[in-house]
């Protein structure tokens, strides 16, 4: 029996399918995505928990199913809109941080709306001021090299809130850091994130992490496995 769409989620999924040559990387998974809410994907190596992400995100596309943001249909956008779509509504944190080298902090947190055509100095105003909100004031014009890893993650947290996206995916954020760096830093992005008025959808192998947010979806072999509440939320509720 198909689900019905829930016209109050902000981002939605349905009987989501994905294949890789035999291998099912989805195999029919139903999700729904709030505004504002903070989601943990977690499941095993292979287990279609990145595959779910890139599809929502717009990355790829679904071999079957339908995808929706705010009730409009997305998965069958060309290549082109789903770009656009993605540089405006969206924001990406992953674990490399994929920054610019010859960039300075402020031109990397600006690039997506300068791409957008948004003139340099309002860009690189609004860098200045998610910088500044990420603890990052005086560091503005250093490049990622002259970065710390956790400094350098926050360049993109920044990047990621800049232009205020509906949703903000990342994918093992905190991977590349130290745990203590990484809690910093997931702190940091969820307070961002809710100041924005963003939804965050995180894939992580940190169990730690996911259980602090509000909602955690366990995924094994293509299929949503359990959602769970979490029993502890220190990570977002100690003081940043």
């Amino acid at each position: 029996m198909t689900q019905e769409w829930n016209t109050h989620g902000l981002l939605s999924g349905r009987g989501l399918r994905k294949q890789y040559g035999t291998q099912d990387a989805l195999a029919g998974v139903d999700i729904d995505i709030q505004p504002g809410e903070a989601v943990a994907i977690v499941g095993p190596s292979g287990s279609g928990k990145t595959t779910l992400l890139h599809a929502l995100a717009g990355i790829i596309r679904p071999d079957a199913g339908e995808i929706r943001l705010a009730g409009a249909r997305i998965d069958h956008l060309s290549e082109k809109k789903r770009s656009e779509l993605r540089r405006r509504e969206f924001g990406f944190v992953f674990q490399s941080g994929l920054l610019v080298a010859e960039l300075t902090a402020e031109e990397n947190v600006a690039l997506p709306m300068l791409l957008d055509g948004v003139r340099r100095g309002q860009a690189i105003a609004a860098a200045r001021e998610w910088l500044d909100r990420l603890g990052l004031r005086g560091r503005e014009g250093s490049r990622p090299g002259e970065l710390s890893g956790g400094q350098a993650q926050r360049v993109a947290i920044a990047r990621a809130l800049t232009h205020r996206p509906k949703i903000i995916f990342a994918d093992e954020p905190t991977g590349a850091l130290d745990t203590r760096t990484g809690r910093d830093t997931m702190r940091a992005m969820l307070a961002a994130a809710a100041e924005a008025g963003a939804s965050v959808l995180i894939v992580t192998h940190d169990h730690e992490l996911a259980a602090s947010l509000p909602r955690t979806i366990v995924i094994r072999d293509g299929r949503i496995a359990t959602e769970t509440e979490p029993v502890a939320r220190e990570l977002a509720e100690e003081p940043a």
